[in-house]
Formats: C-alpha cells, sequence, structure tokens
C-alpha cells in the first residue's frame, strides 16, 4: 500500500506539531526519527488515521486502487505504547480474538502463533500478569504476523531484552518485500540502516503569536 501526503499539517492549541508535510511512501522502510518531543508518534497516528489532521491531505492506494479512509483499518496494524492491550485475556484468548479479524500471515493456527512469539508457556496466563517485555513481544507478534499491507511501528524495542530484541529482528525481517512499514525512533537500533529517513525538524512547527487585545 502507498501513502501519500500532501502540505499535512497538525495543531494543538497555538503549537503547530508539524507542518507542510508532503511525502510518498510506497512499499519499503521508513524511519520517522526525532527527539523525544518533537511530534514522532502525532505524525504516525495521523498517518494511520487515529488522529485528524489540521490541514492538508493524505491519499491511500493499494495496487493503484485509491482506499478510502474509512477502511484504510482493514489494512494496518500498529504497536505503540500508548495502544494498550486487553489485560483481562489471557494469551490464547486475546489470539483469537484477534485473528478473528485479521488474517495471519501464511495461515497460521494459534498455537503455531504462540510458537512464533515465544509465549506458548503463558498461554492461559492473563496479559495483565505479563511482564513489560512480554506485552511487548504479545503486540509485536500481533502487528508482525497479522496479513496487512501497512505496519506502523512506534519505539518498536521499548522493554525489550537483547535476545527478544533478536527475536524482534529475525521476524520483521521476514516481512513481505510489499509491506510499506513506518517506524518512529530515536534510536538507530530500531530500525533498519536501508530505511528511509524523515526527520521531523524538517517539517518543524512554529508557535502561533496570540492575537493582540
Amino acid at each position: 500500500m502507498t501513502i501519500a501526503t500532501e502540505n499535512l499539517s497538525k495543531r494543538f492549541n497555538r503549537e503547530w506539531i508539524f507542518r507542510g508535510f508532503t511525502f510518498a511512501f510506497p512499499p519499503g522502510h521508513y524511519a520517522i526519527i526525532g527527539p523525544n518531543g518533537s511530534g514522532k508518534s502525532t505524525l504516525l497516528q495521523v498517518l494511520w488515521g487515529q488522529l485528524p489532521s489540521t490541514s492538508g491531505a493524505i491519499r491511500y492506494e493499494l495496487e493503484g486502487v485509491l482506499v478510502p479512509q474509512e477502511q484504510v483499518f482493514r489494512h494496518v496494524s500498529i504497536v505503540a505504547p500508548y495502544v494498550d492491550l486487553m489485560e483481562e485475556l489471557t494469551l490464547a484468548e486475546i489470539l483469537h480474538f484477534h485473528f478473528s479479524f485479521k488474517k495471519s500471515r501464511e495461515n497460521r493456527t494459534i498455537p503455531e502463533l504462540m510458537d512464533l512469539m515465544e509465549l506458548t508457556y503463558a498461554r492461559d496466563k492473563q496479559v495483565g500478569h505479563f511482564s513489560s517485555g512480554m506485552k511487548q513481544r504479545l503486540k509485536l507478534g500481533l502487528a508482525l504476523f497479522s496479513e496487512v499491507q501497512l505496519l506502523f511501528l512506534d519505539e518498536p524495542t521499548m522493554n525489550l531484552d537483547k535476545a527478544a530484541i533478536g527475536w524482534y529482528w529475525r521476524n520483521f525481517r521476514l516481512l513481505p518485500p510489499e509491506t510499506t512499514v513506518l517506524i518512529g525512533s530515536n534510536h538507530e537500533a530500531e530500525y533498519p540502516s536501508e530505511a528511509i529517513k524523515i526527520s521531523m525538524a524538517d517539517y518543524k512547527g512554529l508557535q502561533i503569536n496570540p492575537r493582540p487585545h
């Protein structure tokens, strides 16, 4: 899937978070970079449709066919610190729930998905009792193993130890080449070296001066 933006801008109150964002994202890997507070997460949320833009336009195309914005969610998976899991469910229950809405890559079964996530031992454990690293691996697994065309990863290795980061990269590299992947990060270790880098500093927002009384 391709995302194309034209003069996209987002403002909160009197502060522009970003302005004049014009960019095309054909299938491939993209890193949205910048320090904390630079607007990476806000841009990603606008691009996947959670937040409305203040101005500008976004267009989504799949194999040359325009996708209505209200249908984009069918093609998207998201990993982000502010996207919560349903912690009252067990691992088995959350996998059954998630994959009743999204098809798994290669039609993998729930037991196979648990094995791929290296979480089979926690099958009947409530997600609320998972460690932070287990929760992050589950979030990543739900996204990486869903058959979608758009993948948004905001700080994907948060709470992962060295072994789990290795697991992330092994499975990241197995994504189909036609997947469009946007990664928000201020750490080079979270996105591939070949990723096209987009710096939030290039779209720096400006403070709106108060109207004189």
